[in-house]
C-alpha cells in the first residue's frame, strides 16, 4: 500500500513532465509529415484551414458533452481574448511556420524555434507573470537556460561542420531524392525563411501568455480550445481567399495532403491545444515551452531516416547545449514549484486563525496547568488553542526556513 502511495505522489508529479514530452514526439511527427506535404504541392494555407476544421471537428463534441455545467459565462473581453487567440496561433504563427518550414528544412524550423522559451520568459516577465530577483539561485538557473538555450539553437543553426555519416543515412539516401535545404534553396530562401520562423515563434510565445491569462477567466479548457479552433478556421478561410486565388488548391484527395492535415488537426491542435492548458494552469507558460528544445533533437533523428537529412557536427554539438539550458530552466521551475508548496501550506496553517490571543491563551493554559490545585476543564479554550497545542506548528520557524531557502 506505502509502495503504491509512493508511485501514485510520483507520477502525480510527473505527469506534467510526461505530457509536455509526448507532445513534443507529435510536433516533431507533424514537421516531417508537413514537410513531405508541402515538397508535394500543397498550399500552406489551405493546410491551416483543413488542419482546424479537423481539430474543431475532434474537440467540439467532447467539449459540448463534458464541460456543459461547468462552462463559464461568454462575457465581451474573453470573446475578444479567444478571437486574439486564433488569430495569433492557427493563423499567424502557423502560416508564417509552415511558409518558413518550406523555404528551409524541419530541423533548421525546429532550431529556430527553440527561441520560443526565452521569448516566453521575457514576455512573461514584461508582464508580470514570472518574477525575476537574480539575487535567487532558482531565477539565476532560469536565465542561464534561456540564454544556453537560444545558443545552444543559435550553434546548430550556423555552424555545421563535417556531416554525421550514420548507417541508415547512407541508406536513404539512395532512395530519397534531395529536396528542401538539400534541394536548391537559394541562400535568399534560407534568409526568407528564417525570418519568418522568427515572426511565428513570437507569435507562439504571445499565444502562450494569452492562454495563461485567458485560463484565468475561462477555466473550461476543452470549451477554450475548441473556439479557439474554431476561430482560427473562419480566420484561416477568410486569409487562404485572399491569398489563394485557384480554386485547384482546395482539392484534397486520399494522400499525405490529408494524413497531414488531419494529424496536425488532431494531434498538434486539438490534443496539444488542451494539454498545454492544462499544464499551463499548474505549472505556468515558461515550464510548458521550456520543452520545445526536445522537438529538434526528435526532428533530427526523424529527419535523418525519413527525408535524409545530413546531420552534422555543429546540429549534435548544439542539442548538448539545449539539452543542459532545458535542465537549467526545469530545475529553476522546480524549486519554484516547492517554494510555492510550501508557501500554501504556510498559508494554510494561517488561515486557522493562529492569532496573538491564541499564543496568550496557551501561556495561561501551561500557567493553570503548573499550579496544584488548577481545575483546567474550566478553563475558556478556543478551537484554535487546542490545535495549536495538538500540533505544535512552530510557525515562526516554518517561515523562517522558506525565507532561508530563498
Amino acid at each position: 500500500m506505502e509502495n503504491n502511495g509512493c508511485f501514485g505522489t510520483f507520477m502525480e508529479k510527473a505527469r506534467p513532465y510526461i505530457a509536455m514530452i509526448c507532445l513534443q514526439f507529435g510536433y516533431a511527427g507533424m514537421n516531417i509529415i508537413t514537410k513531405v506535404s508541402l515538397n508535394r504541392g500543397m498550399s500552406h494555407y489551405v493546410l491551416v484551414v483543413y488542419r482546424h476544421a479537423f481539430a474543431t471537428a475532434v474537440i467540439a463534441p467532447f467539449a459540448l458533452a463534458l464541460e456543459r455545467k461547468v462552462r463559464p459565462k461568454m462575457t465581451f473581453p474573453i470573446f475578444m481574448q479567444i478571437f486574439v487567440l486564433g488569430l495569433l496561433g492557427p493563423v499567424i504563427d502557423q502560416n508564417f511556420y509552415y511558409a518558413g518550414l518550406k523555404f528551409t528544412s524541419p530541423t533548421f524550423s525546429c532550431a529556430m524555434s527553440n527561441m520560443l522559451p526565452a521569448m516566453t520568459f521575457v514576455m512573461a516577465v514584461i508582464f508580470r507573470m514570472e518574477k525575476v530577483d537574480i539575487r535567487k539561485v532558482r531565477c539565476q538557473a532560469k536565465v542561464v537556460g534561456t540564454i544556453v538555450t537560444v545558443a545552444g539553437a543559435m550553434l546548430m543553426t550556423l555552424y555545421k561542420g563535417h556531416v554525421i555519416n550514420f548507417i541508415w543515412s547512407e541508406h536513404m539516401r539512395s532512395y530519397v531524392p534531395s529536396t528542401g535545404a538539400a534541394s536548391g534553396s537559394t541562400d535568399k530562401d534560407w534568409l526568407k525563411g528564417s525570418f519568418l520562423l522568427i515572426i511565428a515563434t513570437l507569435a507562439w510565445a504571445s499565444f502562450f501568455i494569452l492562454q495563461a491569462v485567458t485560463l484565468r477567466r475561462y477555466s473550461a479548457q476543452l470549451s477554450l480550445t475548441a473556439l479557439v479552433c474554431f476561430f482560427g478556421t473562419l480566420q484561416s478561410i477568410a486569409v487562404t481567399f485572399a491569398m489563394e486565388h485557384k480554386p485547384s488548391v482546395w482539392t484534397i484527395g486520399w494522400d499525405i495532403n490529408l494524413l497531414a492535415a488531419a494529424y496536425a488537426g488532431i494531434v498538434s491542435s486539438s490534443i496539444a491545444y488542451y494539454v498545454q492548458g492544462l499544464v499551463m494552469q499548474k505549472r505556468g507558460p515558461v515550464f510548458a515551452t521550456a520543452f520545445s528544445p526536445l522537438m529538434m533533437i526528435i526532428v533530427a533523428i526523424m529527419g535523418s531516416f525519413i527525408l535524409a537529412e545530413n546531420i552534422y557536427v555543429g546540429g549534435v554539438l548544439g542539442a548538448v547545449l539545449i539539452v543542459l539550458g532545458l535542465y537549467f530552466v526545469l530545475w529553476g521551475k522546480y524549486k519554484e514549484y516547492k517554494e510555492k508548496e510550501a508557501e500554501e501550506i504556510i498559508q494554510a496553517i494561517k488561515g486557522v486563525n493562529f492569532m496573538p490571543s491564541v499564543f496568550e491563551e496557551m501561556e495561561v493554559y501551561d500557567i493553570e496547568k503548573q499550579k496544584p490545585e488548577a481545575n483546567l476543564s474550566e478553563l475558556p479554550i478556543s478551537e484554535p488553542c487546542m490545535i495549536a497545542m495538538a500540533v505544535k506548528v512552530p510557525i515562526n520557524s516554518l517561515e523562517e526556513e522558506v525565507k532561508g531557502k530563498n
